[in-house]
C-alpha cells in the first residue's frame, strides 16, 4: 500500500510540471480539468483518467453548427485542453480508445453525411453544409493528431521507437492545418452541421 501511494504521490507531482501542447490552440472558456491518478488495474502502476473528457456520441460533440472562424478553439475544448496539464504517457488506456472512436465518428459523419448532403444541396445551403465540413474536419483531425500524441508519449516513455508514429503526425499535422487557415477564411459565414 505504502508503494502504491508513493507512485501516485510521484506521478501527481509530475503531472503538475508536465504539459503536453499537442496542437496550437487559444484558451478557450473551457477550463482544463485536473487529471486524477487512480491505480491501475496492476495495482502497481498508476495511470491518470481525465474529468473533462468522455466518449460522447457524434451529435453531443460535433462543431459544425453556428460560424466559422473558430473551429480550432472548438475541436480543442473538447480533444486537447482537457489534458493541458497531464502527461500524455501515464493517461489510462482507454482513454485513446475513446478518442479514436469520436474520430472515426466524425470521420463517418463527413463521408456518409455531409458529402452527399453537400452533393444534393445548392447555393446558400451548399455553402453552408461544406463549412461545416471544414469544421467537421478539424474536430476529426485534431482527435486524430491528439491519439497520435498519446501513442507517441507512452511509446518513448516505453522505450520504445516512435518514428513512425512521428510521421504519421506531421502528416496529419499538415492536414490539420490547411482545414484551420480555411475556417479562418471564412471566418463569420454560416456553418451548417449534419445533425
Amino acid at each position: 500500500m505504502v508503494q502504491i501511494t508513493s507512485i501516485v504521490l510521484f506521478f501527481s507531482s509530475l503531472a503538475s510540471f508536465v504539459s503536453a501542447a499537442p496542437v496550437p490552440h487559444k484558451s478557450s472558456a473551457v477550463a482544463p480539468a485536473a487529471a486524477t491518478l487512480v491505480a491501475a488495474s496492476t495495482g502497481n502502476a498508476a495511470a491518470a483518467v481525465v474529468d473533462g473528457f468522455q466518449l460522447l456520441n457524434y451529435a453531443d460533440f460535433q462543431i459544425s453548427g453556428g460560424v466559422a472562424g473558430n473551429a480550432a478553439a472548438e475541436a480543442n475544448a473538447i480533444f486537447v485542453d482537457p489534458f493541458d496539464d497531464v502527461d500524455l504517457a501515464i493517461l489510462d488506456d482507454q482513454i485513446a480508445k475513446d478518442m479514436e472512436t469520436m474520430r472515426k465518428a466524425a470521420e463517418a459523419a463527413e463521408t456518409g453525411d455531409f458529402n452527399p448532403a453537400i452533393a444534393a444541396a445548392s447555393g446558400a445551403e451548399a455553402t453552408a453544409l461544406q463549412v461545416g465540413k471544414i469544421k467537421n474536419k478539424v474536430l476529426k483531425l485534431t482527435a486524430f493528431c491528439q491519439v497520435l500524441n498519446i501513442k507517441i508519449a507512452k511509446a518513448k516513455a516505453a522505450g520504445k521507437d516512435s518514428a513512425d508514429l512521428e510521421a504519421k503526425l506531421a502528416s496529419q499535422q499538415t492536414k490539420l492545418n490547411s482545414n484551420i487557415a480555411t475556417d479562418q477564411k471564412s471566418a463569420g459565414a454560416v456553418s451548417q452541421a449534419i445533425v
